[in-house]
């Protein structure tokens, strides 16, 4: 499968194209950031990332477009533009008839280091090794863009058994199944669904579910 996540951003906004495999393995395929002029008008502005936003779908055909699910903040000028960015992506996926999943920052920071308090720096560092990287992508936005990547890749199929050997079972769109060994990050994430279920992700492929 391979994913688009987006770190909405008015200034920056980060990218990150992702490919997981069968076995829950991810290569990373492109990462960056689509910026605009901050002495823009916004609706200019907007347009811009709109642009770099689509220029993406098209060069990498992603199957599923994850965005960063935004919640208030106490700066409310940034939240909105971060808002107003989020919902291009949300459109640029529906022009397209894409699959979308929205992620909060602690499922991604679940998926990807199996603790959703962990810090910018952590996250970083597990998107590295997961992804074989001698160094986290830069800037920080392109990295967050890729954790979200990662997150739907391992959250949005669906793990349906862990065992003590440590192998899975993966359930894949269309029903395929896989097993194969996790990675460290993985196998934490895996035990913490097995405890709670509700992970509270969007399933892209559900109309109406959440």
């Amino acid at each position: 499968m391979r994913i688009l996540g987006v770190d909405p951003g008015l200034t920056r906004c980060g990218l990150g194209v992702v490919d997981v495999d069968a076995r829950r393995q991810a290569k990373l395929v492109d990462v960056g950031v689509v910026r605009s002029d901050p002495n823009l008008a916004a609706h200019f502005r907007l347009l811009a990332i709109e642009k770099g936003i689509e220029e993406w779908i098209d060069k990498y055909r992603p199957e599923v477009i994850a965005v960063e699910r935004v919640f208030a903040q106490d700066n409310l000028r940034s939240i909105t533009g971060t808002s107003q960015v989020a919902g291009i992506a949300m459109l640029a996926a529906a022009r397209r008839g894409l699959p979308l999943a929205l992620h909060t920052p602690s499922e991604v920071k679940a998926a990807v280091t199996g603790s959703g308090r962990a810090d910018k720096a952590q996250v970083q560092a597990m998107v590295a090794s997961i992804l074989r990287l001698d160094s986290p992508p830069k800037p920080a936005d392109a990295a967050d863009a890729v954790a979200l990547a990662i997150c739907h890749g391992w959250r949005g199929t669906g793990i349906q058994g862990l065992g003590e050997d440590g192998a899975v079972t993966v359930s894949l769109s269309g029903g395929v199944q896989s097993r194969g060994e996790l990675t460290p990050a993985q196998r934490a994430w895996a035990q913490a669904a097995a405890a709670a279920r509700r992970t509270g992700a969007v399933d892209p492929r559900r109309r109406g579910h959440r």
